[in-house]
């Protein structure tokens, strides 16, 4: 038997001002994403900004469906709309951030695990890791380089694609 141990780490930043000037405008893109999601039954709105590395920021937001399943997350809704409009220029970093209407959010909430396997399609097709940069409505500011920190057992076989 061999024990098999990942550890994760994430940046923590207590105050938007500790970030950098293009994680804070991502920060603010997401901020923005927020006010365009439709979540009438969960009253939980995610707001998305995706980096690519040709310097065009696409954003995105949580979509309900009254049928639960039929709904995407803020995440998907950006990755899938940033990989059909620029097919081929790779996800350099992506904010996400949230507002609840009966609650404050102080925590930075982690992307869900469709969501993060979806984004680590994006990290393996481009062979590039993604900043992830994660914020609630208030309150510190969680920064990962990749989502192997999120997800340390990827789905990923290579002969797939053979």
């Amino acid at each position: 038997m061999e024990e098999i141990k990942k550890i994760s780490v994430v940046k923590k930043y207590t105050d938007v001002s500790e970030l950098s000037e293009t994680d804070m405008a991502m920060l603010k893109h997401a901020k923005e994403a927020v006010h365009t999601a439709y979540a009438p039954y969960s009253k939980f709105y995610v707001g998305c900004a995706v980096l690519l590395e040709n310097g065009e920021i696409i954003l995105g937001s949580n979509q309900e469906n009254i049928a639960y399943p039929s709904g995407l997350c803020a995440e998907r809704v950006a990755i899938f709309h940033a990989g059909s409009k620029y097919p081929n220029v790779p996800i350099t970093a992506i904010a996400i951030t949230v507002k609840a209407h009966d609650f404050l959010v102080k925590e930075p909430i982690a992307c869900c695990g469709a969501c993060l396997q979806s984004m680590s399609e994006f990290e393996m097709k481009f062979k590039k890791p993604m900043r992830i940069i994660l914020q609630g409505e208030v309150g510190d500011i969680l920064v990962a380089e990749g989502v192997k920190v999120f997800l340390p057992f990827q789905f990923w076989v290579e002969e797939l694609k053979k």
